[in-house]
């Protein structure tokens, strides 16, 4: 690896860290949340918006930007935290996190936040919505990428494999599907509650290019999504993403059930504490 990759993946990991924080102090605003979320997908988030989408954060509706479809709207928080780091949206409105009159409601709606593509509700509808935005940019012979944020407990609509299928049959070339696959659902590991996998067979028998990586691991993170931009295949790209729920702090990562979390007021700041000291050893 050459020393511009080491000082690029080093940024890359800084606003991770930066993601996690911001995501961590909206949570201390409720007291709740789905924190543990926010925290596994960080590293995501900071390789899509700092490495590998174009978009212009003082016009996040350029036309020729790439999108970034949030199909699981209770990730709403993590969408948040990265969008104010990229400059999207003001620091100080971090303060308003689920309230009301805020543009920073507890599920993603779109009307409300700069930033956010789509409105999230019932799980299995972002990746349809996805395959239509790609048919529309084809349309228009624009050059722009969908990238589309789903989940292995989303997985289990069947909404997401017709929309899978579709996406294959139309070439959609223009679509990067990132599974987080963090074994923690509402009502258990989806092992427990609906299996999918083989998933990196399942997605390849469904038409797609398809990768599987270590989600929390940027240099692998890096590039497998390089890689799925510049594959030449008329095939849609999927990059499946293991993660660890409450990454980089040890005592949420180790909870039992993090699906949503309630934190003691004293635990917000020490989780932040524990953050910084985890980033800086």
């Amino acid at each position: 690896m050459t020393s511009a990759s080491l000082g690029h993946n080093r940024q890359l990991a800084e606003k991770a860290h930066d993601i996690r924080k911001t995501a961590l102090q909206m949570g201390k605003v409720q007291g709740q949340g789905y924190i543990a979320q926010a925290l596994d997908v960080a590293d995501i988030l900071a390789v899509s918006y700092f490495h590998a989408m174009n978009h212009r954060p003082e016009d996040p509706e350029w036309e020729g930007r790439d999108r970034f479809y949030l199909s699981i709207g209770h990730y709403a928080i993590a969408l948040y935290a990265v969008l104010i780091e990229a400059g999207v949206i003001p620091r100080e409105e971090l303060e308003t996190y689920g309230g009301d009159d805020s543009r920073l409601p507890m599920s993603g709606m779109a009307t409300y936040t700069p930033g956010m593509e789509i409105t999230g509700g019932s799980l299995g509808q972002g990746l349809p919505i996805a395959i239509g935005a790609c048919l529309g940019l084809k349309r228009k012979k624009s050059s722009s990428f969908v990238y589309n944020l789903l989940s292995d407990g989303e997985l289990g609509e069947g909404s997401t494999w017709e929309a899978a299928l579709s996406a294959a049959h139309w070439k959609l070339d223009n679509l990067i599907a990132i599974v987080d696959v963090n074994n923690q659902q509402a009502d258990g590991p989806p092992a427990n509650v609906l299996s999918c996998e083989p998933l990196l067979d399942k997605w390849k028998a469904f038409g797609w290019f398809s990768q599987r990586v270590n989600g929390n691991d940027l240099d692998a993170l890096v590039k497998a999504f390089d890689a799925a931009r510049a594959h030449t295949g008329p095939e849609p790209r999927v990059i499946i993403c293991d993660t660890l729920m409450g990454k980089g702090v040890p005592f949420l990562e180790t909870r039992d059930k993090n699906h949503f979390i309630r934190v003691d007021a004293d635990e917000w700041d020490t989780a932040i504490a524990v953050l910084d000291a985890e980033f800086a050893s």
